[in-house]
């Protein structure tokens, strides 16, 4: 009498799959928008923060950032070449990766295929919200440019929104897991740190440094919410 044999269990290998040549120009984007999401992305996230991390001492030292940062030279080209259009591709081409994968949460549950969706999802937060903050506070109302120190009376009025805050509180975690995990992802991906071990050292080092800057990030719109600045200037 014959048996059934039972269908072999598919071996699921833990890891992050490396980039490799010779998979056509998808290679290219794939390089591409991995390294956009470090540099220049990654670098200006850091400074965005340090920046309104200047809030803490109050409207003064937050708009002489602000000025000091329009006068860079060549400021309006520097904003496009390495903010706005990198931004923009890596969030859309993010979308379009999100679109053609798969993320085996249902079949192989463990941390990897999480980590994978929650990666896609913190993902479109963080590119809908940076759409809609460039759009109020750099497009719309006071231009802040010509008027750097009535940048925290235009924020902090922003902020009288409870439900704003609540984005905006949401949006810092989002973005800041996005970032580490996808420093991580970066590491990884370009070899940087080869072996299990390495990157599950890495990968406390990420987690560190995304709740460091959560922190910050979540510190600098408390200024903004707190008692302290009521009558900041509009000017």
């Amino acid at each position: 009498m014959a048996t059934v044999q039972p269908s072999a269990v598919p071996t699921v290998r833990r890891g992050v799959e490396p980039l490799r040549a010779g998979q056509g120009t998808s290679f290219i984007w794939h390089k591409l928008h991995s390294l956009l999401g470090v540099v220049p992305i990654g670098a200006f996230l850091l400074e965005h923060l340090l920046s309104n991390f200047e809030a803490l001492k109050g409207p003064a030292a937050y708009g002489q950032q602000v000025q000091f940062l329009n006068s860079l030279p060549l400021v309006r080209v520097l904003e496009w070449t390495f903010i706005f259009i990198p931004i923009a591709y890596h969030g859309i081409y993010g979308v379009y990766i999100w679109l053609r994968g798969k993320s085996n949460i249902v079949y192989y549950p463990w941390a990897g295929n999480w980590m994978y969706l929650t990666q896609r999802y913190t993902g479109l937060i963080a590119f809908v919200y940076i759409g809609y903050h460039v759009a109020t506070q750099r497009f719309m109302g006071v231009n802040l440019p010509e008027h750097p120190f009535a940048a925290f009376h235009k924020v902090r009025i922003e902020l009288m929104n409870p439900w704003i805050v609540a984005v905006y509180v949401i949006a810092m975690i989002a973005v800041c897991w996005h970032f580490a995990y996808g420093v991580w992802l970066f590491a990884a991906k370009w070899g940087i740190t080869p072996g299990e071990v390495a990157r599950r050292r890495f990968g406390w080092v990420c987690v560190v440094g995304g709740v460091l800057l959560a922190a910050m990030g979540i510190a600098s719109i408390w200024a903004f919410v707190g008692p302290w600045y009521v009558n900041a200037p509009g000017y």
